[in-house]
């Protein structure tokens, strides 16, 4: 099978999905959904991909993702130390080797689900990362991160302890949260709803960014909304709405661009990539 293919009998299937449960799920889709959370794992498909300058979602992928759901029961899980009860499996139980052959530190009791690409050489302390996301080369995800379904990271990206990236299964959105290269997340940032953090953008800790939060830029007074500029340095922010009295508005500021002093502070750490 190939991407046409499974494209085409989920697109098919799709309006019918009532109809499906784990006893009825026709071959094809059974194939198609096998196909697409191997083709989700190796990166040679994604929930949203960059194409011509702008970042284009998949919907059939999310789709194919939510109907995987569907036609599965939900089984046990673990080993005879720890176990879980889900539909979705965890990635490398059934090889020692697994990570080993992608290059990839993952610390205990890190959790990946299948379906989650990890580029080469990332690591992976205790955190989660759900169905679909995509964390690219070199990148660390820290101590209690959670990646959310689909999210988009990029590489040589930082998240920081404690961070969360928005899924987008439940709430259903159509675009998911794109981190571009080599960005950082600081310490307990909620990134959410399609958000976008242009390359080498970096958030200070606690940042708290939504689709509908202004993040004004200090030295224009320019407001963005759902996106962050390249190179942005953004720390949390109040607004103070005009004729609403005392009222003040979460908000974030951009109060500079990235400077040498912003990347040596921020920069990753080629040591903690040394495998052997």
């Amino acid at each position: 099978m190939d991407a046409p293919q499974a494209r085409d009998t989920i697109e098919t299937l799709w309006p019918r999905r009532m109809e499906l449960s784990p006893g009825t799920s026709p071959p094809a889709l059974t194939e198609a959904l096998e196909w697409l959370i191997q083709a989700l794992e190796e990166g040679t498909v994604r929930v949203a991909s960059p194409a011509g300058g702008q970042w284009v979602t998949s919907g059939w992928i999310q789709q194919g993702i939510l109907l995987y759901f569907k036609v599965r029961n939900s089984r046990p899980l673990g080993s005879s130390e720890q176990y879980w009860y889900d539909k979705i499996p965890l990635q490398s139980r059934e090889s020692p080797e697994y990570w080993e052959q992608r290059s990839c530190r993952v610390v205990p009791p890190a959790t990946i689900r299948a379906g989650a690409h990890v580029g080469a050489h990332s690591v992976l302390m205790p955190c989660y990362v759900n169905i679909g996301a995509y964390i690219g080369e070199s990148c660390l995800i820290d101590t209690w991160a959670t990646i959310g379904s689909g999210a988009q990271i990029g590489n040589r990206v930082h998240i920081s302890g404690g961070a969360g990236i928005g899924g987008v299964l439940e709430p259903v959105q159509s675009r998911p949260v794109i981190i571009e290269d080599d960005c950082f997340v600081g310490a307990r940032c909620e990134v959410a709803e399609g958000v976008h953090l242009g390359r080498g953008s970096v958030l200070a800790m606690g940042v708290f960014l939504g689709s509908s939060t202004r993040i004004i830029d200090r030295e224009t007074n320019q407001v963005f909304y759902g996106s962050v500029p390249e190179q942005a340095v953004v720390v949390p922010g109040v607004h103070l709405p005009g004729n609403h009295g005392s009222v003040a508005l979460q908000c974030a500021v951009i109060v500079k661009r990235v400077d040498t002093a912003t990347r040596n502070k921020v920069g990753i750490n080629t040591i903690l990539r040394d495998l052997p």
